[in-house]
């Protein structure tokens, strides 16, 4: 489409900007939203995940410090360790797992995406390369945080679904129809910025990230699972989860937020390319 002329630059830029804003927060609001939050939650497994996403965070953080990473690279090669692909997690789970999958992944997400815009925000206005004092640092931190669409989606989310836990069939509809715009405007986005020579320069970093998300964060969920007795479809649902390749989401936020973003195109592509091999021992296991 780039090629052809059908997009050009300032139609990738309000893209970016109609899916960071408005599409992406809405279809976090109605996959979570419409989950039965339920007094069943396995609270014993949805922290020891988030520790394990923790832990993959400080990784990355000890790669960015002593790699090759420059400051500009540092927030997308930080979001490429641990953010991870809703929408194929959606459609594995469902297929694999059923609606109870579905549920205990919708309770999941919807406290990992929070954790991990803070991780990601923090880590973009940290290394934004503006000499800013601490004070001024942690402000804008809290400011980017409380305005982040991404976690306003998934805060409203949350307290529709333990208010009311489905939607009206109209509201529901209407959602879905809005959501489903999210993944093709995020390709497209990814498809109009990517460019052979961007993946070519960028592959060493790339490929550690994708390592790093897809051989790492699985084998650490799988021993941190182990230790706490999870099991069953808990267990399932982890180990699907933390085999999900990179987030569309690390795109458009390092464009919102001043990050490489042919480093974040590279590292989507291979870790997607690269998620079928996890993602398949997982299931076959």
């Amino acid at each position: 489409m780039r090629a052809r002329g059908f997009t050009d630059t300032s139609f990738l830029q309000q893209s970016d900007r109609l899916v960071y804003y408005i599409f992406f927060p809405v279809m976090l609001f109605w996959k979570i939203g419409g989950a039965p939050y339920g007094a069943d939650i396995n609270w014993s497994f949805c922290l020891v995940t988030l520790a394990v996403l923790i832990f993959m965070f400080v990784v990355s953080a000890l790669v960015i410090r002593f790699l090759p990473v420059h400051s500009f690279q540092a927030g997308s090669f930080s979001q490429s360790c641990y953010r991870f692909n809703t929408y194929i997690g959606v459609a594995v789970i469902l297929n694999s797992l059923g609606e109870q999958g579905i549920a205990i992944f919708g309770i999941l997400i919807g406290l990992a995406i929070p954790m991990v815009n803070i991780y990601a925000v923090s880590t973009l206005i940290w290394f934004s390369g503006e000499e800013l004092s601490m004070a001024r640092r942690v402000k804008m931190l809290v400011r980017a945080l409380a305005a982040n669409p991404l976690i306003i989606g998934c805060a409203s989310g949350l307290l529709y679904s333990r208010a009311f836990g489905e939607f009206p069939a109209f509201l529901n509809n209407s959602l879905q129809l809005l959501s489903m715009v999210t993944l093709p405007m995020a390709l497209i986005s990814i498809g109009g910025s990517l460019t052979f020579a961007g993946v070519q320069l960028h592959f060493f970093n790339a490929f550690a990230a994708a390592f790093l998300k897809l051989m790492l964060l699985p084998g650490a969920g799988y021993v941190a699972y182990t230790l706490a007795g999870i099991d069953g479809i808990p267990f399932k649902v982890g180990m699907i989860f933390l085999s999900l390749p990179a987030s569309t989401a690390i795109y458009v936020l390092s464009s919102q937020l001043n990050s490489d973003t042919e480093l974040a195109s590279s590292s989507i592509v291979l870790s997607t390319l690269l998620s079928f091999v996890p993602l398949s021992i997982v299931l076959l296991l």
